[in-house]
């Protein structure tokens, strides 16, 4: 009897996010959000694309069309994760005037319902300031203090040195969050979200049991673009010269769209093509979804499921 020949794997790029008790999925021409809320169902919203990159036809245009993917993808992201908190918020309504403070009570005075969208703002500008001054630039400050001490030390040295201290930097936090039940929650979601578009991707129903014998690390995760985005900007950098810290700093800022275009691209291939080069890629960022992925039980794949279906 010939060996049972294993399904062709096809490419797509549908991706997704985990939200609160839900998963986000990202189809090619919609969004669909599914949540398991506290009744047990499971709620969707589903909404079409509108976003500048698709309107103005930029997602065609390689490195540019990943600037704009990296900030849309926050914004999504955050909006999402706002539309599923807001199912286990407490049972007293925190929006009612009467309840709120001086200040709350002045704010939804004026903006009303736009509030939301102006939270929704605020929290993808902090998380982005966050980000960059965290991973990128207090790395590069404190390998600085290196070429005071050792003035000979190379431009390339003090580049891996940076990224070293970046990555660990990642690393720590990564795994510090991980240790909160309620992420570990999201992680889990997180794990049913990879495991439903590889079942997808493997061309097999969507089902629990098909599902589950699936692997939850994914090479298109935004965890490994990160790490690609870390070995992108090593790269890069390298190129800058060490002399001044304020030219250091500002030619990072400066780089970071193109980092983040680049990376978009070289995460791309990763998700198209299985070769040596696309698995060295990917090796970084699937180790470290050991920590951003657990293993979900069946009522989270039925919500992954869910999700997917709403956008093929």
């Amino acid at each position: 009897m010939g060996k049972t020949k294993e399904p062709k794997t096809k490419y797509t790029s549908i991706g997704g996010q985990a939200v609160i008790e839900g998963v986000m999925m990202r189809g090619h021409h919609d969004i669909a959000t599914a949540v398991r809320v506290p009744d047990g169902h499971i709620e969707i919203k589903k909404e079409p694309i509108n976003l500048l990159s698709v309107k103005w036809k930029i997602n065609k245009i390689p490195i540019l069309r990943g600037v704009f993917s990296f900030f849309e993808s926050m914004y999504v992201g955050v909006k999402c994760l706002m539309y599923s908190a807001k199912f286990f918020e407490e049972e007293e309504d925190e929006n009612n005037p009467e309840k709120m403070s001086k200040f709350e009570k002045w704010l939804w005075d004026k903006c009303g319902d736009k509030i939301f969208t102006y939270v929704m703002f605020l929290s993808v500008l902090l998380s982005l300031v966050i980000g960059i001054g965290l991973f990128m630039l207090l790395p590069n400050y404190l390998v600085g203090f290196l070429k005071g001490h050792f003035p000979d030390i190379s431009g390339i040295l003090l580049n891996l040195l940076e990224g070293v201290v970046r990555i660990a930097f990642f690393v720590t936090y990564i795994a510090l969050i991980s240790r909160m039940k309620d992420i570990q929650r999201v992680f889990m979601y997180h794990g049913a979200e990879h495991k439903t578009i590889f079942c997808f991707e493997h061309k097999e129903e969507l089902t629990v049991e098909n599902v589950k014998k699936y692997k939850r690390f994914h090479p298109r995760c935004g965890t490994s673009f990160l790490f690609i985005v870390m070995i992108v900007s090593i790269v890069l950098f390298s190129f800058i010269s060490w002399d001044n810290l304020a030219v250091r700093m500002v030619y990072r800022l400066l780089l970071l769209p193109v980092v983040a275009g680049l990376s978009y691209e070289l995460i791309r291939l990763a998700g198209k093509y299985d070769n040596w080069f696309t698995r060295a890629l990917s090796m970084p960022g699937m180790w470290m979804q050991h920590l951003t992925t657990k293993e979900p039980d069946g009522a989270q794949i039925e919500v992954a499921i869910a999700s997917l279906k709403a956008v093929l």
